[in-house]
C-alpha cells in the first residue's frame, strides 16, 4: 500500500489520532511530551504513531498535511494542529469539549 494511502487509513479510522515522536508513555521531544499531557486529562481515548518508528510517514506526512512539524492532532479526520495551536485551545478550553466530541460512545 502507498504510504499516503496509509497515512489516509489511519486518519480515517481513528476518531483522535497524535502523529508523534515516541509514545504517550514515553514522548522523545518536548513538544511530543507537551500535546500528550494534555490530551491525557480529557480522559477520551487516543491513538498514536511513533513517527520515529516510521520513517516513510515522518517523510511524507508533512506534505499530505500541509503542516510541516510534529507533534499533529487530527480528530474526526482533520487536522487541529501541533504543539503552539493546542496548549492554545487547552488554555482557552477548547480542547477537552473537542476531544469529548470526538470520543466513541462509551469511552469516558
Amino acid at each position: 500500500m502507498d504510504i499516503i494511502e496509509v497515512i489516509k487509513e489511519q486518519i480515517e479510522k481513528n476518531d483522535i489520532l497524535l502523529y508523534m515522536k515516541g509514545t504517550p508513555q514515553f514522548p522523545q521531544c518536548g513538544f511530543s511530551a507537551q500535546v500528550v499531557d494534555l490530551l491525557k486529562p480529557a480522559g477520551v481515548p487516543f491513538a498514536f504513531v511513533n513517527i520515529l518508528e516510521n520513517p516513510e510517514i515522518r517523510a511524507s506526512l508533512p506534505a499530505y498535511a500541509e503542516w510541516p512539524t510534529f507533534p499533529q492532532l487530527w480528530v474526526k479526520g482533520e487536522l487541529v494542529g501541533g504543539c503552539d495551536i493546542i496548549v492554545e485551545m487547552a488554555q482557552k478550553g477548547e480542547l477537552t469539549p473537542l476531544l469529548e466530541s470526538a470520543a466513541p460512545e462509551g469511552s469516558e
